[in-house]
C-alpha cells in the first residue's frame, strides 16, 4: 500500500483490536428468520461467507460477454449482491432471474434509483429531482413518490434502492446539486422521512446516503474527494440531523460517502466511507445504528490509484461497512480478506456480524422463497398512468412564484396584451412555447445584439423570459452566461418581465439585481411536464404553490413562495384527473384514424375537455390527401355553421342582456325594412329556434353566374379590386358591391314555408348579422374580436384568416368547380358568406379546436372565462332552452339541442341540458353542463369535394361522443 492506505489500515487495526464491536445479540425468541440465517451461515464455507460482503456491478445493455462475466463471478465467488448500473429494463429482469438461478444463496439486488428507475434504465421516466421535491409543502406526496419508486423497483426484482439522498445543501459549492432536498435540515429531514416511509411500505429497502454528507466541490475533483470542512457542531446540528431522525424511524440501510471530514477524521484525504471514526464511532456507536451499512462505490479511481488490490475493500470493511460496493478484482480482494482473518485483523465475530445482517435482510425481503420475476409486460407495469399523475402532481405543487406583481402574474386582460418570449439557456423550450400559445398570441423575439433585442421588444406589453437548462444530469451546469445576465438586466429595465427559470434556483445567484424583474417563477427542471405546467401557471389555469427550498442571495430567504391567483381558464391535464379513463379514451384514436383511412376527410383536429381541463387534444391525418402537411394544433379550419353559435349568437345574447332586444322582439322592431313583409311579426325566439317557416337557404350565387358558361358573370365579378368591385369573394375574385343589398332583399321577398314546423335555416343569421352590424355600425368580425375573441385568448379565431395567418396554417375546404373555380384555402367555403366578403352570420368563421373549446367552456361556466364576465348565467340559460319541444322541435335559441327521439345530432347519451352545433365542412362541437364536458371535432370533409358524405353517413362524430361518455369512470 502507498501513503495514506498504510496509515488507514494501521489505525483502523488498532481500533478493531482494542474496541468492542456492538455485535447484535439474538433476541430471546428464536424466530424463523434467525433459524434460517443461522442455518445458512453455519453451512457456508469461509469463502462463501466472505463473498456475501461484496456487491458487484452489472449492466443490462453490455452484451452477452459482459453478462457471462457476471454469471461467472456469481458462481465462482458467491457474491452477496448485484448492483445494476444501467441498461434495458426487460433485459435486466431476464438477467436478474438468471443470476438468482445461478446463485447458491439468493442475491440482494440493488440500484441507484434516486429519482426513479429512469435514473439508470432506458425507456423509463424519472420523478422530479429532489431540489424540486424540496419545494413541495405536502410531504405525503413525497411519501407517495417513495412508495411508487419502491413498487417499481420491486416489480423489477430490486431489493435495495440507494435513496433517499439525505444531504443538506449547506453551500453553493455543494456537490449535491439538485439531488438535495434543500438547505433546511428540517425540510430535508421531513422529505427523507416521507420518502423512506413510502419505500418501506412497498417492501423495498430504502438506503439513505451519503453519510455523513456530500460536502463541497474540491478544487481538483478528479484527484480528491469533496470536503466537509466545517465545525463538528455544524455537522452535528445540520448534516447529521436527518440521519438521527431516520435511524429513530428504523431506516433499514445507510450508505457511507466519499467525503473528507477533517474535524472528525484526522487522516488527510481519507474518505468517510473508509473512516473508522465516521462509520463505527459515530454511525454505529454514537448513533446506535444496527442496520445495513453500504460502503460507497469502491472502484473510484481516487481510492484505487496506486493501491494494492484488496486494500481499499479491507479498509472499508474494517471501518465498519457491512456491504462493499463494486470491489476490485475479486480473487485478489478475497485473498486479502482471508489473510486478514488469518492474522486476526478480521475476527470471526466481526465477519458473522455483517454476514448475518446481510442474510437477515435477504430473509426479511422474501429471498428464502424467492420466485422468478415475471418477465412479460414489464414495460407496461413500470409505466402506469398513476406514475404520470403523481409526477405531474408533484410538479404542480413544486413550481414556485418567488416574486409576483399581481397586476401582471397571472397574465390577464388579454385584449390589451402583446406578449413576447425571449429564450435564454441552451435546452429545448418547445413545450413551453406551444403551451403559452394555447392561451394567447406569443411572439418569439430574437436580437442580433442587445440593442436590437430591446428595440424589437419595445412594442410589447409583457416579455416572458424562459431560462432553459438541460435535465440530463442532476448536477448539470445551471448558470446564466455573463452575456445572458447583461441582457436579462437590460430587458427587465426596459420591459415588464416574467422570468421563468427551468433550472436550479441557484442560477438566480448570478443575477445582480432583481429590482426591475417584475415576476420570477422557479420551475426547477426543463422537463416537458414542468414547461407545460409552468405555462399554465403564467396564465392562471393553475396556481403556483411551492416554496423555495434554498436561499437566493439576501433577496429571497428559505421558504419564499407566493401562491398565485387561479383564473377560470382551460387547463391541460391527464384524463384521470377529472374522472376519465385514458385507456378507454384512447379508443377514439381508432375512429379518428378511420376518418382518414376511409377518406371521410383528409385530417381531423380533436379536443375533449372535462371540468375545465383539456384531457384529449390530438390531430390526425393531413391537410389534403396528398399527405404533404400533417394537421397540427395551430392549424385553422373553416368551421362553417358553427359560426352561428361562436360569432352571431354571442352578439345577439349581448344585445338581449343589454335590453336592446328580447326573445319576443319582432323582426320589424329590429329592422324596419321588414315592415309590411311576411316576416315582420316573426319573433327572435322563433327564427333562432328554426320555427319561423323560413326557407332553409337561398343559393344567392347562382343568379350571379353566366347562364351559359356557369362562370361568375362579368357584370357582377372582376379579377381586380376596385371601388365598384370591392367585395372579395376568393383569390382574384371581387364581387360588385351593388349585389350586397340584393342578398337581404331576396330574403325579405322570399316565401315562407306553408306549414309551421321545425326547419333548419341559415336565413335568421343573415338577418341578425344585418341587425347587429347596423346597431354597432361595424362588421361582425371586428365586433366579435373586440367583445370576445381577444379577451378570451381565442387568437386563432377570425373571419378572413389570410389577413392574419400564413396560408400554410389554414386547412383547405374544397376544390370549387361550380362558383369560384379554385381551391378554397383561407376563403370561406359557404357561398353566401363569401358574397358578404367572407363575413357571414351563418358561416365564415375560422378557428382551431382549442379556441372553439374556450368559447364553449365560457358558455359552460355560465358566461365567465379567465375571470372576465361575458354574460350572466341566466342569459346562457335563457338561450340554452328548448321553447318548442312540445312542438317536436328540439332546438334551443341558436343552439342545437339533443334529439327528442332516437335520431338527432348527438350520441343520445348526453344530457338534455347540453348544447352545441355542427358545420357543413365536417365540424362539430358540443358542451354538456351536467357532465362538464366540451367536445370539439374539426375536419375538412368537403375537400376535395362537398359531395363526399362519408363522414355524415357513418355518424363518426357522434360515435366519438359516445366513447367519451363511456370513458367516464367517476
Amino acid at each position: 500500500m502507498n501513503k495514506f492506505s498504510a496509515i488507514i489500515l494501521f489505525i483502523v487495526s488498532l481500533f478493531i483490536i482494542s474496541a468492542h464491536q456492538p455485535y447484535t445479540k439474538l433476541p430471546k425468541k428464536y424466530t424463523a428468520q434467525e433459524k434460517w440465517v443461522d442455518s445458512v451461515y453455519t453451512n457456508m464455507t469461509l469463502k462463501e461467507r466472505l463473498g456475501q460482503l461484496f456487491t458487484i456491478g452489472a449492466y443490462a445493455n453490455k452484451g452477452l460477454a459482459a453478462d457471462n462475466r457476471i454469471k461467472q463471478q456469481i458462481m465462482k465467488y458467491n457474491v452477496g449482491g448485484v448492483l445494476f448500473l444501467g441498461g434495458n429494463p426487460t433485459h435486466q429482469v431476464e438477467l436478474t432471474n438468471q443470476f438468482q438461478n445461478l446463485s447458491k444463496i439468493p442475491l440482494l439486488i440493488s440500484m441507484d434509483a434516486e429519482f426513479g428507475l429512469g435514473n439508470q434504465l432506458d425507456s423509463l421516466p424519472t420523478y422530479p429531482h429532489n431540489m424540486m421535491l424540496g419545494a413541495i409543502q405536502n410531504n405525503y406526496l413525497i411519501e407517495q413518490i417513495g412508495q411508487r419508486i419502491g413498487e417499481q423497483s420491486k416489480r423489477l426484482g430490486i431489493h435495495v434502492n440507494f435513496a433517499p439522498n439525505t444531504a443538506v445543501h449547506s453551500f453553493k459549492t455543494s456537490v449535491a446539486g439538485n439531488r438535495s432536498f434543500g438547505e433546511s435540515e428540517n425540510n430535508v429531514t421531513e422529505k427523507t422521512l416521507a420518502f423512506h416511509k413510502g419505500m418501506q411500505k412497498s417492501g423495498v429497502v430504502a438506503c439513505a446516503k451519503y453519510f455523513p454528507s456530500m460536502g463541497n466541490k474540491s478544487l481538483d475533483a478528479a484527484a480528491t474527494f469533496p470536503e466537509l470542512n466545517i465545525s463538528e457542531e455544524y455537522i452535528e446540528n445540520v448534516d447529521l440531523y436527518p440521519y438521527r431522525n431516520l435511524i429513530n424511524n428504523n431506516i433499514e440501510a445507510i450508505m457511507t460517502g466519499h467525503v473528507q471530514v477533517p474535524n472528525i477524521e484526522p487522516i488527510d484525504g481519507l474518505s468517510a466511507s473508509l473512516s473508522y471514526n465516521v462509520v463505527t464511532k459515530i454511525l454505529k456507536e454514537e448513533f446506535g445504528y444496527n442496520g445495513l451499512i453500504f460502503s460507497a462505490k469502491l472502484n473510484d479511481k481516487r481510492l484505487t490509484a496506486n493501491e494494492k488490490p484488496g486494500d481499499v475493500e479491507l479498509a472499508a470493511f474494517l471501518a465498519g461497512n457491512d456491504i462493499l460496493l463494486l470491489p476490485g478484482e475479486l480473487p485478489q480482494v478475497l485473498q486479502k480478506f482471508e489473510e486478514a482473518i488469518m492474522v486476526g485483523l478480521i475476527k470471526e465475530e466481526r465477519l458473522a456480524y455483517s454476514v448475518k445482517k446481510i442474510l437477515a435482510a435477504k430473509y426479511k425481503h422474501g429471498l428464502f422463497t424467492a420466485e422468478p420475476i415475471k418477465e412479460d409486460s414489464i414495460l407496461i407495469d413500470l409505466q402506469l398512468i398513476k406514475d404520470d399523475l403523481l409526477h405531474r402532481k408533484a410538479i404542480k405543487h413544486a413550481i414556485t412564484a418567488v416574486k409576483v406583481n399581481d397586476s401582471i402574474l397571472p397574465i390577464q386582460n388579454l385584449d390589451k396584451q402583446k406578449i413576447a418570449y425571449v429564450k435564454m439557456g441552451d435546452a429545448n423550450e418547445s413545450t413551453f412555447i406551444n403551451t403559452l400559445r394555447k392561451y394567447a398570441a406569443v411572439d418569439i423575439i430574437k436580437g442580433k445584439n442587445l440593442a436590437d433585442l430591446v428595440e424589437r421588444l419595445s412594442n410589447y406589453s409583457t416579455v416572458i423570459i424562459g431560462f432553459h437548462k438541460s435535465d440530463a444530469s442532476s448536477t448539470e451546469d445551471y448558470q446564466f452566461t455573463d452575456k445572458e445576465i447583461v441582457w436579462l438586466q437590460e430587458v427587465a429595465r426596459t420591459n415588464t418581465v416574467i422570468l421563468d427559470v427551468f433550472a436550479s434556483p441557484y442560477s438566480l445567484n448570478k443575477v445582480k439585481s432583481f429590482t426591475n424583474i417584475d415576476n420570477i417563477i422557479v420551475s426547477y427542471q426543463n422537463s416537458d411536464a414542468s414547461q407545460e405546467i409552468s405555462a399554465q401557471i403564467i396564465f392562471g389555469a393553475l396556481k403556483a404553490e411551492g416554496k423555495l427550498p434554498v436561499r437566493i442571495k439576501n433577496d429571497f430567504p428559505l421558504s419564499t413562495g407566493i401562491v398565485t391567483q387561479q383564473l377560470s381558464r382551460l387547463g391541460y391535464d391527464l384524463p384521470e384527473t377529472v374522472g376519465v379513463s385514458s385507456v378507454k379514451l384512447k379508443r377514439i384514436d381508432s375512429l379518428a384514424e378511420l376518418v382518414v383511412s376511409e377518406k371521410m376527410a383528409p385530417g381531423v383536429q380533436l379536443l375533449i375537455a372535462r371540468r375545465g381541463k383539456v384531457i384529449y387534444n390530438k390531430n390526425f391525418g393531413y391537410h389534403t390527401y396528398k399527405k404533404k402537411q400533417k394537421v397540427t394544433d395551430s392549424d385553422i379550419y373553416d368551421v362553417a355553421s358553427m359560426t352561428k353559435i361562436l360569432a352571431t349568437l354571442p352578439m345577439v345574447m349581448k344585445q338581449e342582456e343589454n335590453k336592446n332586444l328580447a326573445l319576443n322582439s319582432k323582426l320589424v322592431d329590429l329592422l324596419p325594412k321588414f315592415k309590411g313583409t311576411n316576416k315582420e311579426k316573426l319573433k327572435v325566439v322563433e327564427i333562432l329556434s328554426h320555427y319561423a317557416r323560413l326557407k332553409p337557404w337561398i343559393p344567392f350565387y347562382v343568379n350571379t353566374l353566366d347562364s351559359i358558361t356557369k362562370k361568375p358573370d362579368k357584370k357582377w365579378y372582376s379579377n381586380k379590386k376596385s371601388e365598384k368591385y370591392s367585395i372579395k369573394v376568393a383569390k382574384n375574385l371581387y364581387m360588385n358591391a351593388e349585389y350586397k343589398d340584393s342578398i337581404m332583399q331576396r330574403i325579405i321577398d322570399s316565401d315562407l314555408l306553408k306549414r309551421k314546423r321545425y326547419k333548419y335555416s341559415d336565413l335568421p343569421f343573415y338577418i341578425l348579422k344585418d341587425y347587429i352590424e347596423a346597431s354597432y355600425k361595424t362588421d361582425l368580425n371586428k365586433l366579435t374580436q373586440h367583445y370576445f375573441y381577444k379577451s378570451l385568448g381565442a387568437h386563432y379565431t377570425t373571419y378572413n384568416p389570410l389577413e392574419k395567418f400564413s396560408k400554410k396554417m389554414i386547412v383547405p375546404s374544397e376544390i370549387d368547380d361550380y362558383y369560384r373555380n379554385q381551391t378554397l384555402q383561407g376563403y370561406v367555403h359557404d357561398m353566401g358568406a363569401a358574397m358578404q366578403g367572407g363575413i357571414g352570420g351563418h358561416a365564415g368563421l375560422f378557428s382551431n379546436a382549442n379556441d372553439v373549446a374556450k368559447i364553449m367552456q365560457m358558455y359552460l361556466q355560465g358566461g365567465t372565462y379567465g375571470n372576465v364576465k361575458y354574460f350572466d348565467a341566466a342569459t346562457i340559460a335563457k338561450f340554452n332552452n328548448c321553447y318548442y319541444c312540445h312542438k317536436d322541435n328540439r332546438r334551443g335559441v341558436g343552439f342545437d339541442k339533443p334529439q327528442l327521439g332516437d335520431v338527432g345530432p348527438t350520441c343520445g347519451c348526453v344530457s338534455m341540458n347540453s348544447f352545441g352545433h355542427s358545420g357543413f365542412t365536417g365540424t362539430y362541437t358540443w358542451a354538456d353542463p351536467d357532465e362538464d364536458i366540451v367536445y370539439v371535432f374539426l375536419s375538412n370533409r368537403t375537400y376535395p369535394t362537398m359531395s363526399n358524405r362519408k363522414l355524415i353517413k357513418t355518424d363518426i362524430r357522434t360515435k366519438i361522443q359516445k366513447l367519451i361518455y363511456e370513458a367516464i369512470e367517476d
